[in-house]
């Protein structure tokens, strides 16, 4: 009875077993394709939906609303003798007041005085100042718009809303409406986001303090961050003796490139600020915390740069005659440089997008004046980001949102500049 069984039951053949292997494995394959590109797209859209999201509130940081005025520079308000303390402010209210002199009540003019910004002195001011000769004219100047003034042209308030709903009241809207009729208002290139500090009025606020302060802080970064991270792999990579010390050492290297970026803060915070007494909110001090965070990943990267040079390199240079030293300085670093230089700048891309420690040393101070050195008080851009994203003005999130276009474009820069670099000199053995 067994036997007619075991003839009943046809064994199953090798390759049987094989294909149903092999339709598994193929299936398991394309399951896997499948995740992969349907993550790679889920990757693609959250990105473009930031960069959509960014630049559609960032965009109007670009133009700036600027109104026309014809001034009468009055010399009983202007001495000439002293053209700093003169009542410049008051030259504009008049100006003002002579374009609307329907407009009457303390209430009604100074709503009539907010069409335009403050700086609107400032910028008269500069003027005079350059031509003295101006003093008793009347000229005529575009000066700069109030924020709320500029966020209506551009649409962002709708006139539509109720007036107790919207900080534009309807007389201010009548008085936009002639000056545009009039054209004597107008959107801009904004020349003024590009070219001054910090602002309390958003219409006056730029980036240059930042972007000067981030120069300044990246300049120190790279002067002490190279040499030293360079140096330090090719003695661990070349010359250190491998014992229990250089392992403790490449541990805690690597143990430093994931210790969070907020700890090199307070770490500069209590030895950089309160036990040498450097200045706070230099960018010298910052310099040196950004140093501290990214020698590990210098080190790294140049460990892994000089151990692809093949060993056969450095063999053929000792073979010749030359010394260790001389091997690696003129043969071995040499062939690494690329990827020292690729490592170096992906290692600045980083710095260059870090607040969090530079908050703990204090530069997040409200800084109005372009720094001259890297000793004078500044901020940098990722820093002057977080300082506007937390004012309550709309004008400031747009001006948020262009930074944040502007510190993007340099870091997709520098990333370039890396694989461009790698490229063109990489060597493959």
């Amino acid at each position: 009875m067994m036997e007619n069984l075991k003839s009943d039951t046809p064994p199953r053949r090798t390759m049987d077993v094989i294909k149903a292997g092999m339709e598994r494995r193929r299936r398991s394959e394309k399951r896997f394709q499948l995740l992969g590109k349907a993550s790679i797209l889920l990757a693609i859209g959250f990105l473009a939906m930031l960069l959509i999201s960014i630049s559609s509130k960032g965009y109007g940081a670009f133009q700036q609303t600027y109104v026309k005025l014809d001034v009468q520079v009055d010399a009983s308000k202007i001495d000439s003798d002293n053209l700093k303390k003169g009542n410049y402010s008051a030259v504009i209210k008049a100006s003002l007041r002579d374009m609307f002199p329907a407009v009457d009540g303390r209430r009604e003019k100074r709503k009539l005085y907010g069409l335009v910004s403050q700086s609107a002195a400032f910028q008269l001011k500069d003027l005079v100042m350059d031509e003295p000769s101006l003093i008793g004219q009347t000229v005529t100047i575009w000066v700069l718009a109030d924020d709320e003034v500029d966020m209506f042209f551009k649409g962002h308030i709708d006139r539509d809303v109720d007036e107790g709903d919207r900080r534009i009241k309807n007389n201010q809207i009548e008085w936009i409406d002639q000056l545009v009729a009039q054209k004597r208002m107008e959107k801009r290139f904004n020349t003024t986001f590009f070219s001054a500090g910090d602002s309390r009025n958003p219409e006056s606020a730029g980036i240059w303090g930042a972007a000067v302060g981030s120069f300044y802080t990246l300049l120190v970064t790279l002067l002490l961050s190279f040499p030293i991270g360079v140096a330090s792999a090719i003695y661990l990579e070349e010359f250190a003796p491998k014992n229990k010390f250089t392992d403790f050492i490449e541990v805690n290297i690597n143990n430093l490139a994931a210790v969070p970026s907020i700890i090199f803060g307070l770490l500069g915070l209590a030895i950089f600020i309160s036990f040498f007494g450097l200045p706070r909110s230099a960018p010298f001090v910052g310099g040196l915390v950004l140093t501290l965070m990214t020698l590990p990943t210098i080190i790294i990267s140049s460990r892994a740069a000089l151990k692809s040079v093949p060993p056969s390199i450095k063999q053929a240079a000792l073979g010749v005659g030359a010394s260790p030293m001389q091997a690696v300085f003129y043969h071995v670093l040499p062939l690494a440089m690329p990827g020292i230089l690729t490592g170096t700048i992906l290692g600045m891309a980083q710095a260059l997008g870090e607040s969090a420690p530079l908050l703990m040393i204090g530069m997040v101070a409200f800084i109005v004046d372009i720094p001259g050195g890297v000793f004078d008080p500044s901020t940098v851009l990722p820093v002057q980001i977080f300082l506007w994203a937390d004012s309550p003005e709309r004008a400031f999130l747009e001006r948020t949102s262009g930074a944040i276009m502007v510190l993007l474009g340099f870091l997709v820069l520098m990333n370039a500049i890396a694989v461009i670099l790698r490229k063109q000199f990489e060597r493959r053995w």
